[in-house]
């Protein structure tokens, strides 16, 4: 046995195998022999060619060492094969022996392992193996242990689809046993806390479509004790106090309109907070029509449950204590020097968590940005904007992106519920207003940007509950902390933080966006549309060109179908457009639209019950030349006043068709003009707006969000959600 720096221990392959067979991995029949005359005999009895390696407790990739013989035909071949691979050990290997097996051959290799990450826990892998494993780097992970639907799931989610079905004359794989290899691999990593890493690698895949694991290596390592446990959850009684108070403090609130102590209380005076507003202020100055105290003992008993901080941080223990005399069940903190600064900044923040648990104060922060409820009309916010009221609940790690989705919010008009920074995190996590938004009636969808993570696991575990109740849409920045490089094998080698990541995302339900714009207009879509039956979509539009490209995107994400057109949808649309228009999928109206026209095909398209969505292109185009006309020197003139407000009318018509199919239906229907950017108020994407639904700049912009919105429903179907 060979142990590393971080006391690891490699298992020889015959003890691989051993441990591998028990969980019902496919092992080529070998043997293990100790001379040249016992490769020959073991040859023999399992007929020609066979491939020899030399196997001993030390020794772990026997490819780069040249201990690997392939394709020997007959028996001299072998005993020479065998007497060379002997001569070659070295003392260090310990004791070795020869291992004998048939040549598996196969056009496929696969690759299958277990990783035990060190945020994430044991995590099971599938790829593309052989020689081009790191090269190619098809790759997919899920936590350990799972399920066959989960295993067949990370089947589905390889890239290189084609080698799985019929290739090159050999049979399809068979998808049973792989499931079967991967559940029996999340057993093995659940059941075995010292298995730090399985590489299978090949895992050839034989003509017939069979698997049989060629290499087997398994690497030892005691268990980690590391991982930080994630604190309990706030009460939901805490959370109200937090969300909808029905009184607030202004903490240091100040006369000078650049302090966070002025704009903070501005924000929640002009969002139209209705409840009850305090400040304190050393000097009890009057702020903003405020008249503050100078100690929170002036207030009375019970008429304020949140305090937002703007204090130093030496104060707050003090004030914690002040305000649980109060009755203050919640605090926000934009407090900063505390985990963020230095190791005296940690110790702070320790101690005021514990106090805050003394307390029974919920303790949002510090070093955060603030909170908004648009249900009670509170912006309490060291920054602009306040957002439109609306379903989508926010909660970041970073304040920067909670402003970057209020804003966001405020160009597209589809709103928010609930907003938050959570700073330092101190007390209160992410997933904890995760959790809580997954049961709050304001809420729809859940949207939340992630870095630091100190335990994946526990954050996992906590936003799977989270997303098994509603939607949740998740962007990350950054990488975990210490994640996982199993020295001996080239899983480990594979196993890329983000992408282990990924796959605890999908195995929790976790809608992951790859940015932050995407992230906002999944949760708008979450938010604004009804949720697809099926992958099916139509495309309609008034310009070929638009519809071809959206097309593309469609056929480009493999959870979406572009369908073709029924024969009786088709008639039916025949009867409503020139014989020109395009007879397939995208419905191209060929400029044939009458008045009526758009409208009409849509209610055809989406009362089919073949079709699940629909993405409608062209929106805004009239009203783009009604704006042309009505700045022109022209304009009222000419009849151009007429056929201005026709044009705004057709437009704004055309999107609320749109809406209201999609509300009878209980179909999507997304709407799509880049008008939505380049001219907001045109009367297209303005009364799409006003609908409260997303206009989407892009085809391609509404398909990225409409296939989210497919794999969130077919995982809840797959689970009977």
């Amino acid at each position: 046995m060979a142990s590393d720096a971080h006391d690891s221990t490699t298992l020889s392959e015959q003890a691989s195998k051993l441990l591998l067979a028990e969980y019902g991995i496919p092992i080529a029949a070998e043997r293990f022999v100790a001379s040249a005359a016992e490769a020959g005999n073991a040859a023999d009895a399992l007929g020609y060619p066979v491939v020899a390696k030399l196997n001993g407790d030390a020794i772990a990739h026997k490819t780069e060492r040249g201990l690997v013989r392939l394709r020997l035909a007959d028996r001299p071949a072998v005993e020479a094969a065998a007497a060379e691979l002997l001569g070659a050990a070295r003392p260090e290997d310990g004791d070795v022996t020869v291992l004998v097996a048939p040549m598996i051959s196969g056009n496929r290799e696969l690759i299958a392992g277990v990783v035990r990450d060190e945020q994430f826990g044991p995590t099971v892998m599938l790829g593309v193996g052989g020689i081009l494993a790191e090269a190619v780097a098809d790759v997919v992970f899920r936590p350990a242990p799972l399920d066959a639907q989960t295993a067949a799931e990370m089947i589905d989610d390889l890239a290189t689809q084609k080698l799985l079905g019929e290739f090159r004359g050999e049979a399809a794989v068979n998808l049973v046993q792989l499931t079967q290899v991967l559940v029996g691999l999340g057993r093995l990593a659940a059941e075995r806390d010292d298995v730090a890493s399985v590489d299978i690698n090949p895992l050839i895949v034989d003509p017939s479509g069979a698997l049989v694991a060629v290499d087997g290596l398994v690497e030892l390592a005691p268990p980690s004790t590391t991982r930080a446990a994630l604190r309990p959850r706030p009460s939901n009684e805490q959370f109200r106090a937090l969300f909808e108070p029905k009184g607030v403090v202004v903490s240091g609130a100040s006369t000078h309109p650049g302090k966070f102590g002025f704009v903070s209380l501005h924000n929640i005076l002009a969002s139209g907070y209705s409840g009850a507003v305090f400040g304190t202020n050393l000097k009890a100055e009057e702020v903003l029509g405020i008249q503050t105290v100078a100690d929170i003992a002036e207030i009375p008993d019970g008429a304020a449950d949140l305090v937002f901080v703007c204090t130093p941080a030496s104060t707050n223990p003090d004030l914690l204590r002040a305000c649980a005399a109060k009755g203050i069940g919640a605090a926000f903190l934009t407090s900063a020097g505390y985990g963020e600064s230095d190791e005296a900044g940690q110790a702070a923040e320790d101690a005021l968590v514990a106090l805050a648990d003394e307390l029974g104060i919920l303790l949002a922060g510090p070093n955060g940005q603030g909170v908004v409820s648009t249900p009670v009309n509170l912006c309490a916010q060291i920054v602009a904007p306040n957002p439109p009221v609306g379903g989508i609940g926010v909660a970041s790690q970073s304040g920067n992106f909670v402003s970057t989705f209020l804003n966001m919010s405020r160009a597209s008009g589809v709103g928010i519920s609930r907003a938050i920074s959570a700073g330092n995190a101190a007390a209160v996590s992410v997933a904890d207003y995760l959790d809580w938004y997954a049961d709050d009636d304001a809420t729809t969808v859940g949207l939340a940007y992630v870095e630091g993570i100190t335990d994946g696991k526990g954050l996992m575990d906590r936003l799977a509950g989270a997303a098994a109740r509603k939607p949740l849409v998740l962007v990350k920045g950054g990488a975990t902390e210490g994640g996982a490089q199993a020295a001996a094998s080239h899983t480990g080698a594979l196993a890329a933080d983000d992408k282990i990541f990924d796959g605890a995302c999908r195995s929790a339900g976790v809608t992951r966006a790859a940015n932050v714009t995407e992230a906002f207009d999944t949760a708008a879509t979450f938010a604004t549309q009804p949720l697809p039956a099926g992958p099916n979509v139509l495309v309609l539009t008034t310009v070929g060109g638009w519809g071809v490209v959206t097309a593309d995107a469609i056929t480009r994400d493999r959870d979406l179908n572009l369908m073709g057109i029924p024969a009786d949808l088709e008639a039916a649309i025949d009867e409503l457009l020139p014989p020109r228009w395009s007879k397939n999928n995208p419905i191209d109206c060929a400029g044939g639209e009458t008045r009526d026209t758009v409208p009409d095909v849509m209610a055809l398209c989406a009362n089919h019950p073949e079709v699940h969505s629909i993405v409608y292109l062209g929106l805004g185009i009239q009203s783009n030349q009604a704006r042309m006309m009505r700045e022109g020197k022209f304009f009222p003139d000419h009849g151009l006043e007429r056929i201005v407000g026709y044009h705004e009318r057709q437009d704004a018509r055309f999107a609320e068709a749109a809406h209201e199919l999609s509300v009878a239906t209980g179909k999507p229907i997304l709407t799509c003009t880049e008008l939505a950017l380049a001219d907001p108020d045109n009367a297209g994407p303005a009364t799409v707006r006003a609908t409260g639904r997303l206009c989407y700049s892009s085809g391609g912009q509404a398909v990225t969000a409409l296939g989210h919105m497919v794999r969130h429903q077919a995982f809840r179907q797959a689970r009977g959600r």
